[in-house]
């Protein structure tokens, strides 16, 4: 199993000072975020996609490129890329060379998105969600095995044999499709056969066990190895020395954020009783010392039949530079070592 974090480059107010980090430093925090997980051992990080005030990651393959410049071994990915918005020639071509630039170290995960600016911003119908992602899920598909494409299409001008440049350095770029509950999202994912990444942000995880018994049925009953139809699963999480402090360290930044997205989508504001019951043992956020959230991942694996990967969203709006990259460490040096040795032991 790979662990790894997906975080967002969002505005810090560091708790204890007050101050606001202007965006030239959080950006150089960031990329000391990914440069401590590669050291650390962590197997991935990948940078999600926004067009909002309060995020700086509208460019994520930018930010990538500078991250695979600064590490070694850790590998690189969108989380996600919004691809029904953007065009998946220009996003092939920037993924390839993000490729390059990191020995082979660039996956993309494809998804529709939780937000919706991107498409007035873009000059698109948000009417038209659902067909922009089926049309180009299939053409970027396409991008990856032919260089010289043929394509017709509803959303973008043909495609008449022009070259696709350059190539990656992996044979086969790494593409994930990023899901939230929706079954019909399982069943594209399946009939693909292609990497499922599950973001799951509230409730009990264990619910989702149906929905990858269909995504793999469905996966094999399409012709796919069993062995191609990896689950990637995704939830809030963050370490500290205790389950105590990482409970408090965690919220008040989770508190803002969720306030700020509850008032723009008219949702009530976060409670912490709430918030502490996610942290527990059946709830979606893996928040705790190193010891217990290496157990509720482990449990998880089981409940829901195995997957691949698992990565926790850390990104935080109020939390000191040093705090993060403490949780940081404390995944790839104390909960990774914990959750191998217990599946090695298994």
């Amino acid at each position: 199993m790979e662990l790894g974090i997906d975080n967002f480059v969002s505005e810090v107010v560091d708790p204890n000072t007050g101050t606001v980090y202007p965006a030239p430093e959080r950006m150089k925090q960031f990329l000391t975020e990914v440069l401590t997980a590669d050291r650390a051992g962590v197997d991935s990080f990948g940078v999600g996609e926004h067009h909002h005030q309060y995020f700086l990651d509208s460019a994520p393959v930018v930010i990538l490129a500078a991250a695979a410049a600064v590490t070694e071994r850790i590998r690189l990915r969108s989380a996600v890329t919004v691809l029904s918005a953007d065009d998946p020639v220009r996003l092939f071509e920037q993924f390839a060379t993000l490729d390059l630039i990191s020995g082979g170290r660039a996956e993309m995960v494809l998804g529709r998105g939780s937000f919706t600016e991107a498409f007035p911003l873009f000059g698109l119908n948000v009417a038209d969600y659902d067909s922009l992602f089926e049309e180009k899920l299939g053409l970027i598909l396409q991008l990856r095995e032919d260089v010289h494409p043929y394509w017709k299409g509803r959303h973008r001008p043909p495609l008449t044999g022009q070259g696709v440049f350059p190539r990656p350095a992996q044979a086969k770029l790494p593409m994930w499709i990023g899901v939230g509950g929706t079954p019909s999202s399982f069943v594209r994912a399946g009939v693909l056969g292609l990497p499922l990444m599950v973001g799951i942000i509230g409730g009990d995880p264990r619910k989702f066990r149906p929905l990858l018994d269909l995504y793999r049925k469905t996966g094999i009953q399409a012709g796919h190895d069993p062995a191609t139809l990896q689950v990637g699963i995704h939830c809030f999480g963050f370490l500290g020395d205790s389950d105590q402090q990482a409970a408090d360290d965690f919220w008040p930044g989770y508190e803002r954020t969720m306030a700020t997205v509850g008032r723009q989508r008219g949702l009530p504001a976060p409670r912490r009783a709430r918030y502490d019951a996610e942290t527990g043992k059946h709830g979606a956020f893996f928040i705790g010392n190193p010891e217990t959230v290496a157990q509720k991942i482990l449990d998880l694996e089981l409940a829901l039949g195995g997957f691949t990967r698992f990565t926790l969203q850390m990104t935080n709006s109020m939390m000191a530079p040093d705090t993060m990259l403490r949780s940081i460490e404390l995944l790839g040096t104390e909960v990774k070592p914990r959750v191998l040795k217990a599946r090695a032991g298994s």
